[in-house]
């Protein structure tokens, strides 16, 4: 069936396993890899040129490490390796995405931001269930903007765990 006509389950608002629908709003649009994704400009607190950040020691692989941000200390995270995006390659374009995520600051490396949409709620579709690389509890939906497909991306649940140090 195809993504457009698939419908969500009736019922509590909610897409299965309990994720949260994604809401009406603004939205940043940014590159990984070939994809296009969306997330929820209200999380954005700037977006600053790729610096090499000063890496620590036993952090996960995506954690590129930190950088001092106006005298906060900053976690980078690459979300290109977070997502197992397969070519991780640093340019002119790559961008660090400083974020707000329940109160704290942290950074998220992408190829390259694009522009900021509007979505209306009702023009989100749950994205197919499915095996693959990218967990679903990180995707909220799909939206299909004229000849673009958006993936919005569930920040809480893709930077808001225990190894990027943001409990629930």
């Amino acid at each position: 069936m195809p993504v457009s006509q698939f419908q969500p389950p009736m019922g509590s608002g909610n897409l299965p396993h309990g994720m949260p629908l994604a809401q009406s709003g603004q939205y940043l649009t940014l590159r990984l890899g070939t994809e296009e994704y969306a997330i929820d400009i209200l999380r954005v607190q700037e977006i600053r040129s790729f610096e090499e950040p000063t890496r620590m020691v036993n952090s996960p692989s995506f954690i590129k490490g930190v950088i001092n941000l106006r005298g906060v200390i900053v976690p980078i995270a690459d979300l290109r390796l977070k997502l197992q995006v397969s070519k991780v390659e640093y340019n002119e374009f790559t961008v660090v995405i400083i974020l707000n995520i329940r109160g704290t600051v942290m950074g998220a490396v992408v190829d390259a931001v694009s522009d900021v949409v509007t979505i209306d709620a009702a023009s989100i579709k749950p994205a197919p269930q499915f095996e693959s690389a990218i967990d679903e509890r990180f995707i909220l939906g799909l939206v299909k903007l004229e000849e673009r497909t958006l993936i919005l991306m569930n920040l809480e649940a893709l930077m808001g765990n225990a190894e990027m140090g943001i409990v629930a």
